[in-house]
């Protein structure tokens, strides 16, 4: 399901989420209904993909929160940031942005460079395919995560809704100044709650994931800004290596 791969991105920043407190439902609605996914529900999600996939141009930054549960069960809460430039079918940079470190990603459709500032050393491998190509590459290949990768994904064959166990309406909330439907899902041991915005434009600008596999219940937290009309340029997307870097190689993970 894409909300976990959304989730091992926010891990593989050393995230995990803030101590939210969680919403109660009423009363009358405690018990499970029949059928206990809503199918208006389902069909926001599948909504929602179909205008993120319409999208050809745009800038989204994220803020992060998580938690990380040590073995006495205190919860230690981390943050970052991440920042993707995309021209479909097959341009994007991303930036990844956290205490522990920052990293970034360039494609501009004939190579993908991931380039670590801090020690200068990049990596670039020869790839041609699109931004749904190039998320599932990075991943089984060489384990790989790009942050928000679901954003490529909802709306798509490789994000299949007819495993989810329930699905509800939670209601409207305000989300920094834009009015949102709020949903929330669960599937197998993760819950997790998406704020959609209103309209015939549906962009999602909250989610939150629960591990519901830890007792703890961690919790992984992130806001989506969105630029649809961003200025900036394809020269964004290649990569030019700073003086003073250094080219190693990208091996591929051992495969289990």
């Amino acid at each position: 399901m894409t909300y976990k791969k959304l989730a091992t991105a926010i891990l593989a920043l050393s995230l995990a989420a803030p101590g939210l407190h969680a919403q109660t439902a009423p009363a009358a609605s405690a018990a499970p209904a029949a059928n206990a996914v809503d199918p208006a529900s389902i069909q926001a999600l599948k909504d929602m993909g179909a205008h993120l996939q319409t999208l050809t141009r745009f800038q989204v930054s994220t803020e992060l929160t998580g938690e990380r549960v040590l073995a006495d069960g205190q919860k230690l809460q981390h943050s970052a940031a991440a920042e993707l430039k995309v021209h479909r079918p097959n341009m994007l940079r991303a930036r990844m942005v956290s205490a522990r470190s920052e990293r970034e990603i360039f494609y501009d459709g004939k190579t993908v460079t991931l380039f670590t500032p801090a020690q200068k050393y990049y990596s670039t491998v020869e790839f041609t395919d699109n931004i749904g190509g190039l998320i599932n590459k990075l991943e089984e290949r060489y384990g790989v995560d790009i942050p928000l990768a679901d954003l490529f994904l909802w709306g798509t064959p490789a994000a299949p809704l007819d495993k989810i166990d329930s699905a509800m309406n939670a209601g409207q909330d305000f989300i920094d100044g834009d009015l949102c439907n709020h949903y929330a899902f669960r599937q197998g041991i993760f819950d997790w709650q998406i704020w959609i915005t209103t309209g015939s434009k549906p962009l999602p600008r909250k989610l939150v994931i629960t591990n519901r596999a830890d007792e703890a219940r961690p919790q992984s937290v992130s806001y989506m800004d969105w630029n649809l009309k961003p200025t900036f340029k394809d020269a964004v997307f290649k990569f030019t290596p700073p003086k003073g870097s250094t080219a190693v190689e990208l091996r591929p993970q051992a495969q289990k």
